[in-house]
């Protein structure tokens, strides 16, 4: 039996075991489901063990790491694929057509929390690895470090990572964690942002108060915070924060005409989010703005009486959590002490602020004459019968720069999902096409990357 028949015939069982894994609600960032995290760890643990391969769970301070591997011949190349079971919180729930860890598979989508993030993709690897299996048609040696805790910075996967350097030694990293431009274009994503990410905290009065009696008296700490947010971009879209932009890499127009080539329709980006027009920073495109320009967000903003109904409340506090995506050669440490100077300069002297770092990264940029990418490339030629196109992602994997500095290897982001599957927002989904194609493809790559190597 070959590889792809043995894909074919086994569709169904890889859909209801990956529906199975999307029921476990792994959300590293909340503590009561540490369990639920477990579970989902033991759940991976348990496919390597059916195949009879190697594999442990190395514990961390905080969530597990699956290790497995599949050594050959120490003689042949060795690919170390990474991913994630852990998964972002559902909330609102309300806002969910169905429930988050109820998955529902509808209009040839798969629909649930961490369904294209990440564990759908990451399941495509394991399923991919048991059909070279099972048809003895494995080329070279694979490893697994599958994590739990990406989601909120992989802290513990960094001192895995440099107390096991031998024990992960590779040829190239394999990960499934990005997406391609559609189903009917593929790509390969060769760059990625940093991160810096903090949360800040604005202090007034030692209490809350009677807006009545002490408003226009007493400075609200909400009203200054936007006040702080607002002035954290200028009308241009700008970053405002002294110093920011000073290791920010003006990338010549030759290699910008090249990035607008991929294919793009705005209207169509327009009308599936629902707006009338983008916003970003002047003087550039929405592929440029996403791929090679930093940016500043505010991800959440509360305080004060949140519930039903009227409180006529002067608040004690304010609190905002705050992202900034980084390009090449900005340090995600150096960004949050520059953001952390300038938010404390530019606070009144009616409030108090502190500044919460939470997790970082950096940014990263993958050569396309690498061997993993040259593989990444045929073995996508092979399957969609095209070649694929070079992009530069918007979002993070702070590891991929931790994987380059301490293993001193490149990661082929070889992704399947799409920009509609909603991920970190309710009604996340993973096209069923792209599961699928994602585990022929995957298997052709350790074929490809043998013979190149």
């Amino acid at each position: 039996m070959t590889t792809l028949t043995y894909i074919e015939e086994n569709k169904g069982k890889f859909l209801d075991e990956l529906l199975a894994l999307l029921r476990i609600p792994s959300v590293s960032a909340d503590s009561k489901f540490k369990d639920d995290v477990r579970s989902a760890a033991e759940f991976i643990k348990a496919q390597f063990e059916d195949l009879g391969t190697e594999v442990e769970i190395f514990e961390t301070e905080g969530h597990p790491i699956v290790y497995a591997e599949h050594i050959i011949d120490p003689m042949l190349p060795t690919v170390l694929v990474y991913g994630h079971y852990d998964v972002q919180p559902a909330d609102p729930y309300e806002l969910w057509d169905s429930p988050p860890f109820e998955p529902v598979v509808k209009d040839e989508k798969i629909f649930a929390r961490g369904a294209a993030d990440d564990k759908g993709q990451v399941y495509m690897h394991i399923k991919a690895y048991e059909a070279l299996i099972k048809t003895d048609s494995l080329p070279c040696n694979v490893k697994f470090m599958i994590e739990g805790e990406e989601e909120v910075g992989s802290h513990n996967l960094s001192v895995f990572i440099k107390q096991n350097k031998e024990k992960l030694s590779a040829d190239v990293i394999l990960i499934s964690d990005t997406h391609i431009i559609s189903n009917d274009t593929p790509s390969i994503t060769v760059g990625l942002r940093g991160l810096s990410y903090v949360e800040v905290e604005v202090t007034g009065p030692n209490r809350d108060l009677h807006s009545g009696t002490f408003g226009g008296v007493v400075g609200n700490p909400i009203n200054t915070l936007c006040r702080m947010i607002a002035s954290l971009q200028n009308e241009k879209g700008e970053i405002t924060i002294p110093g920011f932009y000073d290791k920010v890499e003006v990338l010549p127009r030759e290699y910008r005409d090249q990035m607008n080539l991929a294919p793009f329709d705005l209207e169509s980006f327009k009308n599936d989010l629902g707006i009338d027009s983008e916003k970003g920073e002047e003087g550039y495109t929405t592929i440029e703005r996403t791929g090679i320009r930093p940016t500043l967000d505010v991800n959440g903003i509360w305080g004060g009486y949140t519930g039903e109904g009227a409180k006529t409340v002067l608040p004690s506090k304010a609190h905002a959590k705050i992202s900034m995506r980084l390009v090449p050669n900005q340090s995600s440490e150096e960004i949050t002490e520059l953001f952390t100077k300038h938010f404390k300069e530019i606070a009144p002297n009616h409030v108090k602020v502190r500044v919460r770092p939470h997790h970082g990264g950096e940014a990263s940029v993958i050569p396309t004459d690498a061997a993993g990418y040259k593989a990444a490339a045929k073995a996508m030629k092979k399957t969609w019968g095209k070649e694929p196109i070079p992009t530069r992602e918007g979002g993070s994997i702070p590891i991929v720069a931790l994987f380059q500095k301490e293993l001193s290897l490149d990661s082929i982001l070889m992704g399947f999902g799409l920009q509609e599957d909603a991920i970190h927002s309710p009604n996340e989904s993973y096209g069923l096409f792209n599961y699928y194609r994602g585990i022929e493809t995957i298997t052709h790559f350790y074929q490809f990357f043998t013979e190149i190597k």
